[in-house]
């Protein structure tokens, strides 16, 4: 037995009346949703979206790196994305440390992450702002593509708009 087999029987059964294969990669209703890894998230579920109805990035923190400004770049040209939700949440784990915090804890296992940048949120909202303030800036996005940011309340499901 493997750390993963319950996961592959899972897929095994999802996969007997699997009956998304119509489906073509673009984004259906024109959205990309930047959220956080938190498992207590359900993008599509909290939206009201189906499976390919939007694109799905997903980091610690909902932050903005350089890696989800390239990943946006070819959402919006090769994947009919046209709008963007960044969607940070209530009760984060990125608002309760720091990224010396983050070194010093690893570091206590023996391994030097110092050559890597966390992304920690000491400020949600200026987090968020910035963030948005980053995508609407790029010179690779189309000028005036409607991006907006909310932050999702994990105890109650509640959005609340932030920074436009």
């Amino acid at each position: 037995m493997t750390a993963f087999d319950d996961l592959y029987a899972a897929n095994a059964k999802y996969a007997k009346d699997f009956g998304d294969s119509g489906l073509t990669g673009r984004a259906a209703r024109g959205l990309a949703v930047v959220t956080c890894m938190d498992s207590r998230i359900d993008p599509l579920g909290l939206l009201g979206l189906q499976p390919g109805d939007a694109k799905i990035l997903r980091n610690a923190g909902a932050r903005v790196t350089d890696d989800v400004l390239r990943t946006l770049v070819l959402a919006v040209y090769l994947l009919g994305v046209e709008r963007v939700l960044v969607m940070p949440h209530t009760d984060c784990g990125m608002t309760k440390v720091t990224d010396a915090d983050v070194h010093e804890l690893t570091s206590a296992r023996g391994v030097d992450t110092r050559s890597l940048e966390f992304h920690t949120v000491p400020d949600q909202g200026e987090a968020l702002r910035h963030d948005l303030t980053r995508i609407r800036s790029t010179p690779f996005l189309p000028a005036g593509m409607p991006v907006t940011g909310a932050i999702y309340d994990v105890r109650t499901g509640l959005l609340t708009p932030v920074g436009d």
